[in-house]
C-alpha cells in the first residue's frame, strides 16, 4: 500500500510522524518513568515491558535493556531518558 492512497494532508501527517518517531518514543518512555514510580503489581510489570519495547525502538543496546529490566529501578530508567535527551 503506497502513499498515493492518502491525501496530501494525510501524507504530510505520516511523514512528520516518521520524521519525529525517535522524539515521540523518547517522550513515551519519559512518561513511563513517572508511571513506574506509582504502579504496583501486574501493572508495573506491564509498564516495564512497554519500557523495554520503547528502549529497543530507540536503539538502546539489548544488554543495557536487560540490565534495567533485571533491576527494575525507575531511577535508572530516568537516567537513561536524561542520557537520550542529551544525545537528541
Amino acid at each position: 500500500m503506497g502513499m498515493e492512497n492518502y491525501t496530501k494532508y494525510q501524507q504530510g501527517i505520516i511523514k512528520r510522524y516518521y520524521e519525529n518517531f525517535d522524539q515521540i518514543t523518547w517522550q513515551k518512555l519519559s512518561e513511563l518513568v513517572g508511571d513506574l514510580y506509582l504502579a504496583e503489581g501486574k501493572k508495573r510489570e506491564k509498564l516495564w515491558q512497554t519500557a523495554a519495547t520503547h528502549m529497543e525502538k530507540l536503539g538502546v543496546p539489548k544488554d543495557r535493556v536487560a540490565a534495567l529490566l533485571a533491576k527494575k529501578d525507575p531511577a535508572l530508567l530516568a537516567n537513561l531518558v536524561k542520557e537520550l535527551m542529551q544525545k537528541g
